[in-house]
């Protein structure tokens, strides 16, 4: 009790930092904390911006403002602007702040584009998402493998914290061995150092999406949208236990059962299993003076040309 004292929600210090100075849970410390007073209009507008999201990635606060008053709901877009915020949400479009980066965190270029992914482990990647709860939200971290799409680990947090998104990278790690290279967005939780320095102990190869280049992690995208439509939406989970026992359930059926056009009508864990019938490349519609990057480990049969033609199975065009 007497350590429990120690931890001061309004210091400078994060929580979770003070938590691990002091050898405290921080679920000991969250469960101390009253609930906060749920806004009810927040909530059904934080429900129709995250349906919408889904179908058109692309809207911003402007289009959403629109989209709501057509619904019959006057907001502003200072109150759209905080929701979107809130949820980690943002127009997939060319432009400032389309990623929450931190200044002082260092950015690593994007190495994939033109890039043939012909094989497992080659090129993994990730992303976040907000969920939607009956009395709340929370956010989803997954990672999966390009070549075969399928979700190699995740993991669920009430916080945008790096911390979830660490232990996501090391359980996919511990279960399926290293990647060649890792790709993620400008995000603060994947270019801080914790993040980084696993990747960095791994000898793993750093790649990051371009700001405001909608397509860079596409393949992640899909993935958000088939567990959103597929499940999530279905289900309407009320807490974050019961969205755990059903994401767990999707993912192995994701994973396991369900066929992908992609894959020739395959599953991931097929596909992943057997090395055959996957593949992904971004192709690069306007490629620069300078040489694509590659990857230092890829055949010559791997190095695409840029803007090279590829069968359905290895272009960014594939269904989920």
């Amino acid at each position: 009790m007497i350590r429990q004292a120690w931890i001061d929600k309004d210091d400078s210090v994060a929580v979770v930092q003070q938590c691990e100075l002091a050898g405290v849970s921080r679920a000991t410390i969250y469960t101390q904390q009253k609930p906060k007073q749920v806004d009810e209009s927040d909530l059904l507008f934080c429900r129709l911006i995250d349906e919408e999201y889904t179908r058109h990635p692309f809207y911003g606060t402007r289009r959403m403002v629109v989209f709501l008053k057509v619904n019959g709901h006057i907001v502003n877009r200072k109150r759209v602007q905080r929701l979107m915020r809130q949820m980690g949400l943002a127009g997939m479009a060319p432009g400032p702040n389309t990623s929450h980066a931190h200044p002082e965190h260092k950015v690593y270029p994007y190495l994939l584009r033109g890039v043939a992914v012909v094989r497992p482990n080659q090129v993994w990647s990730t992303d976040i998402t907000y969920i939607r709860l009956a009395r709340g939200f929370a956010y989803l971290v997954a990672i999966i493998d390009w070549y075969s799409r399928r979700v190699l680990g995740w993991r669920i947090s009430n916080s945008m914290e790096a911390t979830f998104c660490v232990d996501c990278l090391e359980e996919a790690i511990r279960a399926h061995g290293k990647p060649e290279m890792f790709n993620s967005d400008q995000g603060s939780q994947f270019t801080s150092d914790a993040f980084t320095d696993v990747l960095q102990r791994e000898d793993i190869v750093i790649s990051m999406d371009g700001r405001g280049r909608a397509f860079d992690n596409i393949f992640v995208e899909r993935l958000w949208r088939s567990v959103k439509h597929e499940d999530v939406y279905l289900k309407g989970y009320a807490t974050v236990g019961e969205l755990m026992v059903g994401l767990t359930k999707y993912f192995v059926f994701y994973n396991g059962e369900r066929p992908h056009q992609s894959l020739g009508n395959q599953t991931p864990d097929v596909v992943y299993r057997t090395s055959t019938g996957g593949g992904a490349m971004i192709l690069d519609k306007y490629p620069r003076k300078e040489v694509t990057a590659t990857l230092e480990t890829a055949t010559p049969e791997a190095k695409a040309k840029s803007g090279q033609r590829r069968p359905a199975a290895s272009e960014v065009e594939c269904a989920a």
